[in-house]
């Protein structure tokens, strides 16, 4: 019976063990998050090697830096070299020379190169007796001197008619004829004002054209002086497309005297650029504008008619005030020439003599005259930028004859 007792004690004790383990093992099983694995124990990590050279180098001292001295990200320029750029202040404006008597002060330079004309005429007309050879060879001066020829048979007529009179000739007798006569070939009455004041709701529009090597790109920009040393406001247009330095020379003349410049591509369509320049001077309300035009050849008809298109197209802003054609005074009769195929063009209403320091020939201001029938507004009388002047007969006169 105690054997008995003992029997079913032990197999008590065997399953209340085995429950227990069953029970321990599902409660460790719900501690883990679902899905993962019971963690196995694993051997604590060695200790990170030392890299090569770590404890060899001796720990260096750097310098503390201050905030201000620390760089942005994305600079790249160190603090002290920014405070060390300037910016180079705008080139001032240059003051042209005032326009009033400005052929006075270069009468000099005129009388050097037109003496050869009042001189020679000066000693044919003092000659003790004058006869019909001494004429010819006043006629040949006037007409080598490029006064033409019927300007020329019409001042010796005179010429003869004062000289019976007078009877006796004294060196100021003769000057003063001389001057008298010569001052009515050129014709003082003429109106030489430039007209550059603005209308009132568009600027006055000024074109410039003549031939190549006319210095006609230059002429327009000396003029750009001209007006402002006289108070006016003026835009530029660069409407000479198919010289590639036109334009930027044209610029280079306007920014000297705070002057803006219209421009357009290379090769494009001067037309177009006049008319842009005349809207942006009506844009700006500026008193003037300058149209520099292509140099062009008198022989060539399409370029003459595109000249023509030129001045149709501004005239869609309003008239074109003046069209001024530069001549080369030293070209002589072929200037003529090319003012007479000019003039089938457009209507001129001005001429512009230039290089009329480097002739001899200051005729040609009594000849283009009388075959336009318009008046010599301005001449140039060298390459300073203040060398164009307005034509004063009288100044022009006492340069031919000299003192």
């Amino acid at each position: 019976m105690e054997i008995v007792i003992l029997v079913v004690v032990i197999a008590l004790v065997v399953i209340l063990g085995a429950g227990g383990l069953v029970v321990g093992s599902r409660r460790r099983k719900q501690q883990l998050p679902p899905g993962e694995p019971p963690s196995t124990p694993t051997a604590p990590s060695p200790p990170a090697e030392p890299q090569v050279g770590e404890e060899t180098a001796p720990p260096r001292e750097e310098s503390r830096r201050t905030i201000e001295e620390v760089p942005l990200p994305g600079a790249t320029v160190a603090p002290e070299t920014v405070e060390e750029i300037e910016l180079e202040p705008a080139p001032p404006l240059e003051q042209p020379e005032p326009t009033a008597g400005r052929l006075v002060r270069l009468r000099s330079r005129l009388s050097r190169s037109q003496n050869t004309l009042g001189k020679g005429l000066l000693t044919l007309l003092s000659r003790e007796r004058l006869d019909e050879d001494t004429w010819e060879e006043v006629e040949d001066t006037l007409i080598t001197a490029d006064v033409g020829v019927a300007p020329t048979q019409e001042l010796v007529e005179r010429l003869r008619t004062q000289v019976r009179v007078l009877g006796t000739r004294t060196p100021e007798e003769l000057r003063g004829l001389l001057r008298t006569e010569l001052l009515t070939l050129v014709d003082p009455t003429l109106d030489r004002a430039l007209r550059t004041e603005s209308h009132e709701e568009s600027p006055a529009v000024l074109m410039v054209v003549g031939v190549n090597g006319t210095g006609k790109t230059t002429t327009t920009g000396k003029l750009a002086r001209v007006l402002v040393a006289d108070g006016r406001s003026v835009v530029l247009g660069a409407a000479d497309t198919f010289r590639a330095a036109a334009a930027d020379q044209l610029q280079t003349w306007g920014e000297r005297v705070g002057a803006r410049t219209v421009r357009g591509p290379e090769g494009g369509d001067p037309a177009s650029i006049a008319f842009d320049a005349v809207k942006e001077g009506i844009a700006e309300g500026a008193d003037t504008v300058l149209i520099d035009t292509a140099g062009r050849l008198h022989t060539k008809t399409g370029l003459m008619d595109e000249l023509g298109k030129v001045k149709r197209v501004v005239e869609k802003h309003g008239p074109v005030d003046e069209v001024l054609l530069v001549l080369d005074a030293t070209t002589g009769q072929n200037g003529l020439v090319q003012a007479r195929v000019f003039a089938e063009v457009v209507n001129i209403t001005g001429i512009v003599l230039t290089k009329l320091d480097g002739t001899a020939k200051g005729g040609i201001v009594i000849a283009v005259q009388r075959e336009l029938g318009v008046p010599v507004k301005l001449i140039g009388l060298g390459e300073g930028a203040d060398d164009l002047a307005p034509f004063e007969p009288e100044a022009f006169v006492d340069a031919l004859i000299g003192e």
